[in-house]
């Protein structure tokens, strides 16, 4: 041990991470889920091509909905009510948006091209076979962004399901400026 009063002990910085690990698992998820859920009372939202997706469901047909890594904030609110499983990394933030997205009722399926990718793809296909909606992001967190990767591809044809693309955007409109006459 040096006389250093800034140097931390080995076992207290451990548990000061794993302290603050369960902080962020605790305290995230709920407060994302209000943000997204705050997001979408302060904004005016447009619906294109969602009469595709409803003929779909109105047929009890499933399917895969992918949408850009960089769009997955406000995707939970795509289609209200529903029942998918989201793939998500294995990552520690992956922990993260799983309980976030559990809140809005997504079952998730953990793996990532990097880290359990083959399991996760195969547990992907069981429950497309089964019936079940799927929901990934094409181009994943280390992109290229809006690049498909030829999982997407595979995946349809392993399970039979239509992909649907989907995508969010918005504008920046400020109604809330008075005008001055």
């Amino acid at each position: 041990m040096t006389n250093n009063p800034q140097a931390v002990p080995q076992p207290k910085q451990a548990l000061m991470k794993r302290l603050t690990n369960a902080l962020k698992v605790a305290v995230v998820p709920p407060v994302g889920y209000q943000v997204i859920h705050m997001l979408r009372r302060t904004m005016s939202w447009q619906t294109e091509g969602g009469e595709h997706v409803s003929r779909l469901f109105a047929q009890n047909k499933r399917v895969i909905l992918a949408f850009w890594h960089a769009q997955q904030l406000m995707m939970p609110l795509a289609i209200p009510g529903l029942k998918a499983h989201v793939l998500i990394s294995q990552h520690r933030d992956g922990e993260l948006i799983r309980r976030i997205v559990a809140r809005f009722g997504l079952d998730a399926v953990r793996g990532s091209s990097t880290r359990g990718g083959a399991e996760a793809f195969r547990q992907l296909i069981r429950i497309g076979r089964a019936g079940g909606n799927l929901v990934l992001t094409p181009d994943g967190p280390k992109g290229p962004r809006q690049v498909a990767k030829v999982g997407v591809v595979q995946l349809a044809r392993a399970t039979g399901l239509p992909i649907i693309p989907m995508a969010f955007g918005c504008s920046k409109k400020n109604s809330s400026r008075a005008g001055t006459g």
